[in-house]
């Protein structure tokens, strides 16, 4: 929403002018002269009040035609963890099978309170709930190796065995004895600079990739679950640590094709919609018509563009590279302006 109360405007203002941190995902400011947006702590020369315009989100100001900012970076810093937030994270994953503590964390001089808004916010979760998904999934990774299930439960801070059963199943979907055959879907969050995404993967590889504020997200993930018989926890695994690595490359301009394995359920159409997807060269565009023709059936153009937009995998299954037959840059669930800059940002590189 564009800010138009003018009180607030002034105190935007000033925050921007003090580089102040509290305001930092609190607003954006586009810059006319220069086109671009900024976050509240940008170390750019300051611009004159009468040259900026206050959004409350960054896509609105993606939609009104202002790109990043390449000092402050306000589409990966607004939405990056506070440092104690990213402490706190990092203790889970170093200590998996124990429960972290309000009064361990601020042993460690992490705000409880701090860390609990943080991931309500950003992952529509408790902290609590965040690291007993890891604590599951590690049990979930030793019972498939064979670890004895009484074991695993107090190895992972259980206290009681029907304590974790119960956890367990209703986490995973079937109880520690019972999912040996069971797949999990891990789900992570990482940055980029067109905003936070969300990235899931199985044993087999990437399943889904897709911007936080995509519409109907949450029918997607039922979806997926649904298709792969399995229930969304939070973790990460190889494939994820992989994606996030060759994810950074792609928006660093150094890399153009991906290695990190991606698993695409759907039906043969649109598992054949998205294997073209894949075969369209980085830095170029084709449109839906070619699309189809490619594929064989030069009729289903709509059916095409439909099985595009059911594509859960962005950037690696490239459906930003499908343009309307009059060159119109159209259709794309994660947004029109983070479409555009795709296409930019792969013509600018193509060369690098």
């Amino acid at each position: 929403m564009l800010i138009t109360d003018n009180h607030k405007i002034e105190t935007y203002y000033q925050a921007l002018l003090d580089k102040k941190q509290s305001f930092v995902g609190i607003f954006f400011v586009g810059v006319k002269t220069t086109s671009v947006f900024c976050i509240a702590t940008c170390r750019a020369r300051k611009p004159k009040l009468k040259n900026v315009e206050f959004y409350t989100t960054f896509k609105e100001a993606l939609d009104n035609g202002y790109r990043p900012c390449k000092i402050c970076k306000p589409t990966e810093n607004a939405n990056e963890a506070p440092k104690q937030v990213e402490k706190a994270i990092t203790l889970v994953k170093e200590n998996p099978k124990k429960k972290i503590t309000d009064f361990q964390l601020r042993q460690q001089e992490i705000s409880p309170e701090v860390v609990r808004r943080w991931f309500k916010k950003n992952y529509g979760m408790t902290f609590q709930a965040y690291q007993r998904m890891y604590r599951i999934n590690n049990a979930f990774q030793e019972l498939k190796q064979g670890k004895n299930a009484t074991h695993t439960a107090f190895d992972t801070s259980y206290e009681s065995l029907s304590g974790f059963g119960y956890t367990f199943k209703k986490l995973v979907g079937k109880s520690p004895k019972q999912s040996k055959d069971k797949n999990i879907i891990l789900i992570n969050r990482l940055t980029t600079p067109l905003g936070p995404m969300f990235v899931c993967a199985t044993d087999k590889g990437i399943c889904l990739l897709e911007f936080v504020d995509r519409r109907m997200l949450e029918t997607e993930f039922k979806d997926l679950q649904k298709r792969l018989n399995a229930n969304i926890i939070s973790g990460e695994n190889e494939h994820i640590k992989q994606l996030m690595k060759e994810i950074k490359e792609y928006f660093d301009g150094t890399r153009k094709t991906f290695d990190v394995a991606i698993e695409t359920p759907g039906t043969d159409f649109q598992v054949s919609v998205w294997k073209s997807l894949r075969e369209i060269d980085y830095g170029t565009t084709t449109t839906y018509q070619s699309q189809a023709e490619k594929i064989n059936h030069p009729k289903a153009i709509r059916a095409v563009a439909s099985a595009n937009g059911s594509n859960r995998i962005s950037i690696i299954v490239p459906c930003h590279r499908v343009i309307g037959k009059n060159r119109k840059i159209t259709g794309y669930g994660g947004d029109i302006e983070r479409k555009k800059w795709l296409i930019e940002h792969e013509r600018n590189n193509v060369n690098s």
